[in-house]
C-alpha cells in the first residue's frame, strides 16, 4: 500500500507541473508530502510532447534537500509554487503569471472592488516595472508621477524580478498609508528619486468636456474603459452634438490606461460606420489553429462625420490602443504625441488545484490593418514630446499640436 500511494504523489507532481505548464484549468495530486528523491521520470502522457524528461527537476530536488544547510526552512509546498512561478517566468511573458492561493485571492478581489492605492496603472516594459498612466485626480497624479517612469524600488525593496502583481500588491494598502517609491525618470541614474504617496481610495474618473477656441472644438478626455464607460462617454457626446459651435473633436486618450475590449468597441461605433472593423483577436498559428475574432462597430455613428484628431502617449494602452488603431485605419485619423505603451494581449483567468490560478495570454491584438499592438505600440503621425519642463510651467505642446492640425482640418 505505501508502495501505491507513492506512486500516485510521484504522479501527482508531474500532473502539477505539466498541466501548469499548459494552462489546463484543474491539477491532481497531492502537494502534502512530496518525494525527496526522485530521478529518471519520463512524461509520456496527457498529449504532451513525448520524452519530456524530468530528471533534472528530480535530481535538483533531491540535492537541495539531501544538501542545504537549514532543511528544516525547506517547505516542500512552496517550493512546488517556487517551481511553478520559475516555469511561467521561462515564457517571457510579464502577463503570464501563476498565482499561489493567497495572492489568488488578493489578486481576485483586487478585481471585484475597490481598493487602497496611489491610482497609477502599472506595467513591465523592457524588464523594468514602470507606470503606464497615472489617474486623473489620484495621488500618483498629484505626486507628479507620469507615464513611462520606472519604479527601481518600493518602501526600499528592489523591483528586480517582481511582477505586475506582486508590485501592486506592495503598493496598495491601508487608506492613509504612505508607499515610497524610487523614480527614475529618463536614463540617468543618477536622477532618481524618492516620491512618497499616500494611499487613498481610488474612484477612476471616466471622461472630461472642454471647448477650445472659441467653441469651434471640443476636447474630449476618456481616462479609462470601465463598464460605466459606454453610458458617461454618451452624456458627453450629447452635449457635442447639442452645442451648434463645435466642427470639430480632439479626443485625448493620454494616460488611458485601457480596460473592457466591448467598450472600445462601443466607443469606436460612435466615429465609424456600422459595421466597420475595430479589432482582431489573434489566438496564434498554435494556439487555435490561427483562429482570430473580429469585433466590428455598431451603433449610429452620431459622430463620424466631426474632424477628429486624437491625442496618445507612453499611458495610452490596452483598449485606449485599440480606439486609437481602429479610428486610424478606418478614418486615417492624425495620431499626436508620443508612441503607446504597447499592451495588446488578452489574458483569460484559469482557476488551478487548491485555490491557485494562472493568468495566461491567449490571443493578441491586431488594428484593422492586422498592425500588432503588442509590444509595438502605435507611433503617432505627429511626435510631440511633453517635457518635465513644459509640466512645470504649465504648457502642453501636445494639445497645442493638435489644435494646430485640427484647425487646418476646419479650414480645408
Amino acid at each position: 500500500m505505501a508502495d501505491k500511494n507513492r506512486k500516485y504523489i510521484y504522479l501527482a507532481i508531474v500532473v502539477v507541473a505539466v498541466l501548469a505548464a499548459f494552462g489546463i484549468g484543474f491539477v491532481y495530486g497531492s502537494i502534502e508530502k512530496l518525494p525527496h528523491s526522485v530521478q529518471g521520470i519520463i512524461n509520456q502522457e496527457f498529449g504532451k510532447p513525448k520524452e519530456f524528461d524530468f530528471g533534472l527537476f528530480w535530481e535538483t530536488w533531491d540535492n537541495l534537500h539531501a544538501k542545504y544547510v537549514d532543511k528544516s526552512k525547506l517547505n516542500d509546498e512552496n517550493l512546488l509554487y517556487g517551481a511553478i512561478s520559475g516555469m511561467i517566468k521561462g515564457a517571457n511573458d510579464p502577463y503570464t503569471v501563476f498565482f499561489p492561493p493567497q495572492e489568488s485571492k488578493s489578486f481576485k478581489q483586487d478585481v471585484g472592488g475597490s481598493f487602497g492605492g496611489i491610482g497609477a496603472e502599472i506595467g513591465k516594459k523592457n524588464d523594468f516595472l514602470v507606470i503606464i498612466a497615472p489617474l486623473e485626480d489620484t495621488p500618483a497624479k498629484k505626486a507628479g508621477l507620469t507615464a513611462g517612469d520606472k519604479i527601481l524600488k518600493i518602501n526600499n525593496e528592489s523591483t528586480d524580478n517582481l511582477t505586475v502583481e506582486e508590485a501592486v500588491a506592495k503598493i496598495r494598502g491601508e487608506v492613509g498609508t504612505k508607499v515610497v517609491l524610487a523614480i527614475l525618470r529618463g536614463t540617468d541614474s543618477a536622477k532618481v528619486k524618492d516620491i512618497t504617496i499616500e494611499r487613498a481610495i481610488i474612484k477612476i474618473p471616466i471622461t472630461k468636456l472642454e471647448a477650445l477656441k472659441d467653441n469651434k472644438m471640443a476636447r474630449l478626455s476618456f481616462y479609462s474603459f470601465t463598464s460605466t464607460a459606454p453610458f458617461e462617454f454618451q452624456q458627453s457626446a450629447a452635449k457635442i452634438l447639442s452645442t451648434t459651435g463645435y466642427k470639430g473633436i480632439i479626443l485625448d486618450l493620454r494616460n488611458n490606461p485601457g480596460g473592457y475590449l466591448e467598450v472600445a468597441v462601443d466607443i469606436a461605433g460612435w466615429f465609424l460606420n456600422a459595421g466597420d472593423l475595430v479589432a482582431i483577436e489573434d489566438f496564434g498559428k498554435d494556439n487555435g489553429q490561427g483562429k482570430t475574432t473580429e469585433f466590428r462597430a455598431s451603433g449610429l455613428g452620431a459622430l463620424k462625420n466631426y474632424p477628429l484628431v486624437v491625442l496618445v502617449n507612453q499611458g495610452t494602452a490596452s483598449a485606449a490602443e485599440i480606439l486609437a488603431g481602429a479610428l486610424r485605419d478606418n478614418r486615417s485619423v492624425k495620431l499626436i504625441g508620443e508612441k503607446t505603451f504597447g499592451k495588446g494581449s488578452v489574458q483569460e483567468l484559469v482557476n488551478l488545484k487548491g485555490e491557485s490560478s494562472l493568468k495566461v495570454t491567449v490571443a493578441k491584438w491586431l488594428t484593422p490593418k492586422k498592425y500588432s499592438i503588442s509590444e509595438s505600440g502605435l507611433e503617432p503621425d505627429y511626435k510631440v514630446t511633453l517635457t518635465e519642463d513644459d509640466i512645470s510651467k504649465g504648457k502642453d505642446p501636445q494639445l497645442d499640436k493638435a489644435v494646430e492640425v485640427l484647425e487646418k482640418m476646419l479650414n480645408q
